[in-house]
């Protein structure tokens, strides 16, 4: 029943992190912003992310796990209906603070549960690779959804099925019973500094500032690239590209979730790094729509992996202290997830969309060399 409280949870993120790329080639048209503008709809969903990062993982060691999981698909689902009756851009901002607060919670509760439940190291990663199939189940919905049914429902409707089905999950979450806090009698916060000194901390928080920065940047601007550099003229077209680039994450994590019982998961993060670092790059220098569209698919089939084997590496490692130490993990990602996509609309829009997906093949490959050096310091 936990279990699926945190998957739940995590499709909920999914939903959180492919949202904007789904719905912005739809709702420039409509609200009449430019790319740039793109990079600040995602400043602001993970600033407010980054706040509920910083105070989560505390809150989760000292009150548990149920208000976060319970509390933040509801949020998500007040989001959804802001965006259904915003008539002008700046109407959107309320929206994407509200989808970052409840983004932050369910997804640093989800995964910190998960890892909570399953002591041994190996099978603490492939548990945090099977939520991740949620998560991308959740990121599938609405690119699948609105590529298969925009043209017989609008998109106001999907929005509001999609506000459904997060407000059932925050429902059914808050109706379970959770394990008790790790530290119920006080906020660890004494705690903090001596994590902050860990040179491994430090250097998984420096691995997912990139892989959280690009992640939310294929996710928000894969659909635009093909709409407006690679000239696909349905936005339709482009939301099935999106949703297979999705559905390669979820493939890979099913497979990964498997594979990551008897492997490294610091070999696991190598080949996943490096293989992502490929693709990102064949989607940059690709001279038409099909080698784009099969280099971000190689990148999200690559992607797959990194997130789920730094978490189980952590959660290994800081056991009872997993909810700080995730917090920290989480808010340095989202620091990443701030940054890497308001630079790559700047990018974009003065330098075209293929000079983003080049600045995420570099990522990737900084993501390779922190992962030898955090191998290196275990």
């Amino acid at each position: 029943m936990l279990s699926l409280a945190a998957y739940s949870g995590m499709f909920v993120f999914g939903i959180v992190m492919a949202l904007l790329g789904a719905i912005l080639p739809a709702l420039a048209e409509q609200l009449r912003f430019a790319v740039s503008d793109i990079g600040t709809l995602f400043l602001i969903m993970n600033f407010a992310m980054l706040v509920c990062s910083l105070l989560l993982g505390l809150a989760m060691d000292r009150f548990g796990m149920k208000p976060p999981l319970g509390l933040g698909p509801l949020l998500v689902a007040a989001a959804l209906v802001v965006i259904v009756r915003a008539q002008t851009f700046s109407d959107l901002f309320p929206a994407v603070a509200l989808l970052g607060i409840g983004g932050g919670a369910v997804n640093g509760a989800a995964n910190t549960l998960v890892a909570d439940l399953h002591e041994d190291p190996l099978k603490k990663n492939a548990a945090l690779n099977l939520v991740g199939v949620f998560f991308g189940l959740g990121a599938l919905f609405l690119p699948f959804a609105i590529g298969a049914l925009l043209a017989r429902f609008s998109l106001a409707t999907l929005l509001e099925a999609a506000a459904l089905l997060c407000a059932a999950a925050g429902v059914y979450s808050l109706a379970l019973r959770y394990p008790p806090p790790k530290q119920a009698h006080r906020l660890p916060v004494a705690e903090i500094p001596r994590f902050l000194r860990s040179p491994l901390v430090l250097i998984f928080a420096a691995l997912l500032f990139f892989e959280s920065g690009v992640e939310f940047t294929l996710g928000g601007f894969i659909s635009t690239y093909f709409t407006r550099d690679m000239a696909v003229s349905s936005v339709s077209i482009a939301s099935w590209i999106l949703a297979g680039y999705w559905a390669a994450i979820i493939v890979s994590r099913i497979l990964l979730s498997r594979i990551a019982l008897g492997a490294d998961p610091f070999r696991i993060l190598l080949f996943c790094s490096i293989g992502a670092c490929l693709g990102a790059l064949v989607g940059a220098v690709a001279p038409g729509v099909a080698i784009a569209t099969f280099g971000i698919w190689l990148t999200g089939w690559s992607l797959a992996g990194i997130y789920p084997a730094v978490l189980g590496i952590a959660g290994a490692r800081f056991e009872s202290h997993s909810g700080t130490v995730f917090g920290i993990l989480f808010a340095i990602a989202l620091l990443g997830g701030m940054i890497v996509p308001w630079v790559s609309g700047q990018i974009g829009a003065t330098a075209g969309l293929r000079s983003v997906f080049v600045l995420v093949s570099g990522s990737f490959a900084s993501i390779a060399a922190l992962g030898r050096l955090g191998r290196s310091r275990c």
